[in-house]
């Protein structure tokens, strides 16, 4: 049986194990995709420390998979072997419940994640079912494409999503990997972009993205900055430090929100009457489906969105993975598959 490199977690808190296994084959609606590119999320710590509930060991990680369509299986007619395709966060969908009814695909109560309902992209091929596949420009390379497809869907999908109209003040929180995106799409929306970061030293580079002003938190506090500029209309919290991110919501001008994409697990301290007297509002947002990230895409393609990335070959993947966890990677991580 045909065999193929991968890299699998064989229990929580367990270490990568570099494995050959059998190349997988699709089933009813599902496609397989030889995988050129995996980006390395900070996600991928729920499968490796078993932080998500009811994961089957061992499990592949990755779900920001850019590759090419190998094989398809029966009823797939979307679909042909040699398209460029990709998968990210969003695994599928059921279509029957209440949210997928009215075409809330994002939100079905049974959603598939990849990487933790099924394998991921740590491998040479994957396997995904054919609803969660998106299609990748081909003016986009594999490497470049991978992040976009977690990083980038979230904080492009929340931007677009949030009501905000070229022109307003939009603040970006966080200058890593979600943050760096976003400031270059805040730009490329036609928003007046505002980096916030800690110390003058971010201050070039977030201006080199695309930022119109920059606000240092370490020197002073951070919604007074944003009310001086007009007050911002969103803000879009990248960081999960829920200490900074509730430091925000008195730099939101009248009807502003506070869109939250960056998971943090502290409560945020934030009072009714903050939002009450000047009818703010506080939203998170996941990811996205297949067509959005198909839109996120072409999107990059379009304006000239691009991640900055550091590449690993796949059998250095503890490597990669450690300088993703401890921080010191500018901005993502991307394992390079079959080259």
């Amino acid at each position: 049986m045909p065999s193929m490199k991968a890299v699998q977690v064989s229990k929580a808190g367990g270490n990568f194990e570099v494995v050959e296994r059998p190349i997988p084959e699709p089933g009813r609606m599902q496609v397989r995709i030889k995988v050129e590119a995996c980006g390395i999320c900070h996600s991928d710590a729920l499968i490796k420390e078993g932080h998500w509930p009811g994961i089957q060991y061992p499990r592949v990680p990755g779900h920001e998979i850019a590759g090419r369509i190998d094989a398809v299986g029966a009823d797939v007619t979307q679909w042909k072997p040699g398209q460029r395709a990709g998968v990210g966060w969003h695994g599928g969908h059921c279509f029957t419940c209440d949210p997928c009814r009215r075409g809330d695909f994002n939100l079905c109560q049974f959603e598939k994640i990849t990487a933790i309902s099924f394998d991921g992209g740590y491998a040479e091929y994957m396997v995904a079912p054919a609803e969660a596949v998106a299609a990748i420009p081909d003016d986009l390379p594999a490497d470049e494409a991978a992040p976009l497809l977690c990083a980038g869907i979230t904080v492009y999908n929340s931007l677009r999503n949030a009501g905000g109209r070229a022109g307003d003040l939009v603040a970006v929180q966080g200058i890593g990997g979600l943050g760096h995106l976003g400031i270059q799409y805040a730009r490329q929306m036609g928003f007046r972009t505002v980096a916030i970061g800690r110390g003058q030293d971010k201050e070039r580079l977030a201006r080199k993205l695309g930022a119109h002003h920059y606000i240092d938190t370490s020197a002073g506090a951070p919604a007074a900055a944003l009310q001086k500029l007009g007050g911002a209309r969103l803000v879009l919290a990248t960081a999960p430090d829920s200490k900074s991110i509730s430091a925000l919501v008195d730099g939101l001008g009248p009807s502003g929100k506070l869109v939250i994409v960056g998971a943090g697990v502290e409560p945020l301290t934030i009072t009714p009457l903050q939002l009450i007297m000047a009818r703010r509002s506080i939203q998170g947002w996941p990811s996205g489906t297949a067509k959005d990230s198909e839109d996120t895409l072409a999107f990059s393609a379009l304006s000239g969105v691009r991640p900055m990335i550091e590449r690993y070959p796949l059998e250095n993947v503890a490597e990669a993975y450690d300088q993703m966890i401890s921080g010191r990677v500018r901005f993502r991580v991307v394992l390079m598959i079959g080259k």
